[in-house]
């Protein structure tokens, strides 16, 4: 076997560079689509529900294209041609989307959008494990975070463009003219990145990725560990649907469909996936997500509690930041349109400290051993997520951000490094779209749980969603410890 060549610093850049454009596409999302739809008659407790399109876009859409990936070989290569339609869809729905003209709509593009980048995106995560060598792994998704934190800037265009005299409001159901030229600006800078990567970046014909290393081999289903899952495939049916009865019982959130809906539909997919022809998609799928590494069962679970965490402020930091520190909720006011700004201009400074930790978390690891690291990254996001609920000056929020952007560079390259390596090549992809259901699942639990334990818990305050993040941080810090095969970076 082959080892693959040693890549330059530019060469990597090249590859990498596609992320900027797909994060500024998230940028915008995640800090302005709450925003949109609030200006178009949201309430607060909507608001999680409406989400819900992102995560599970993301639930669907990765490890399908993961599958059809590595499969795929044509004259533009392997992962590319999935770059070029996520980018095209994705620019369309950042044009579109700010000129909704209902709330429905909005909804819908979100999901668009979403499904979009997507698209773009679970080819990237495929395309460094095929490419680099596993020694230069961490370098590439280190570039990743990099590229990711400086991208997501864009969810601070409005602030600037007010800052450079763009009207900041606008009359009630319509979005001031500082967010719409941000969408605008976005998609251009979208389809560019994502145009660079395209064009500078040659991929491996399928002969000369073979030669280059055998793939670790899958564990082999146990009878007993059949038996474990067929048990729990049925235990999440009947779990989801007592769930769906108690919500129509006792007249609870209708959110908790949403919950009880993944129950059955991952438990049905389980016990369907046996009966379907080996050739199905489906099946092929479930097979590769039951026989998944020993490090991606590891790692699940501090995904979960970390990405849950994550969604929790992304839900809530614009209505949470504008009530709280702004004192506004009045879609229509200057302060809220001053604190929604404000909000992008913390998704971008926090995104824009997650590019510098890049550089310093692989220090840290040298130091302290990858999952001590990774701990103490998640510990500093919970302490980051908690000040929310103290700090009343807006201004002191940079400080806010500091750490959220170590907890936040930590989660999108730590797990990553350590699970290529263990990956089959040929399935590099299913699998990076397999890992993506730690990702999504947290969030539509986030998304379906957070609005019923805001309205019945806490009396439908925003700010309390950064308290129950910082706790989800917390245990997702004690879970990385726990994680073995202790590796330095």
């Amino acid at each position: 076997m082959r080892s693959k060549p040693h890549l330059s610093f530019w060469q990597i850049w090249n590859m990498c560079f596609g992320f900027l454009g797909i994060q500024i596409g998230f940028a915008l999302q995640n800090s302005h689509v709450s925003r949109i739809f609030q200006t178009l008659g949201a309430k607060i407790d909507d608001i999680p529900i409406l989400w819900i399109a992102a995560p599970l876009t993301g639930l669907l859409v990765q490890p399908i294209i993961g599958y059809f990936s590595d499969r795929t070989w044509n004259r533009f290569g392997r992962r590319r041609p999935y770059f070029v339609a996520g980018a095209v869809l994705a620019t369309f729905a950042l044009f579109v989307m700010p000129n909704s003209p209902t709330l429905w709509i909005a909804a819908a593009l979100l999901w668009i959008l979403d499904a979009s980048i997507n698209v773009a995106m679970e080819p990237f995560r495929a395309l460094i494990g095929d490419q680099l060598s596993p020694a230069q792994r961490p370098t590439g998704y280190s570039m990743q975070s990099f590229f990711i934190g400086i991208g997501a800037v864009g969810g601070s265009l409005p602030y600037f463009l007010e800052l450079a005299g763009v009207a900041n409001t606008a009359p009630e159901g319509m979005l001031p003219d500082t967010v719409r030229y941000s969408f605008y600006l976005g998609a251009v800078i979208l389809l560019s990145a994502m145009a660079w990567t395209i064009f500078r970046t040659r991929e491996y014909p399928p002969e000369l990725a073979a030669q280059f290393e055998e793939a670790p081999p899958q564990e082999a289903l146990g009878a007993q560990n059949s038996v474990a899952r067929s048990m729990a495939t049925y235990i999440a049916i009947a779990f989801g649907i007592a769930l769906a009865l108690a919500v129509q019982h006792y007249q609870l959130e209708k959110s908790l469909y949403v919950l009880a809906g993944l129950l059955i539909g991952l438990g049905g997919a389980m016990a369907l996936a046996p009966m379907l022809s080996e050739r199905n998609i489906l099946r092929s799928i479930v097979a590769d997500f039951q026989a998944m590494p020993p490090a991606m069962r590891k790692l699940a679970p501090v995904q979960f509690f970390s990405w849950f965490a994550l969604f929790s402020m992304w839900i809530y930091m614009t209505s949470a930041v504008t009530q709280v520190h702004f004192g506004a909720t009045d879609t229509t006011g200057l302060a809220y349109n001053t604190g929604a700004n404000w909000v992008g201009l913390l998704n971008g400074a926090y995104n824009g400290f997650a590019a510098l930790a890049a550089i310093f978390i692989p220090l840290m690891s040298k130091r302290l051993g990858v999952r001590l690291t990774h701990a103490v990254n998640l510990w500093i996001g919970a302490l980051a997520f908690a000040s929310f609920y103290f700090i009343k000056d807006p201004n002191w929020l940079l400080l806010s951000a500091l750490g959220i952007g170590f907890a936040w560079a930590s989660i999108l390259s730590i797990p990553y490094a350590l699970l290529a390596n263990h990956l089959p090549p040929q399935k590099m992809g299913t699998y990076m779209g397999i890992f993506n259901f730690f990702i999504v699942i947290p969030q539509l639990v986030a998304a379906s749980l957070l609005g019923f334990l805001l309205k019945y818990l806490f009396g439908n305050q925003p700010i309390f969603a950064f308290l129950i993040g910082a706790a989800s941080f917390i245990i997702a810090g004690l879970l990385a410890l726990m994680v073995p095969n202790e590796q330095k970076a």
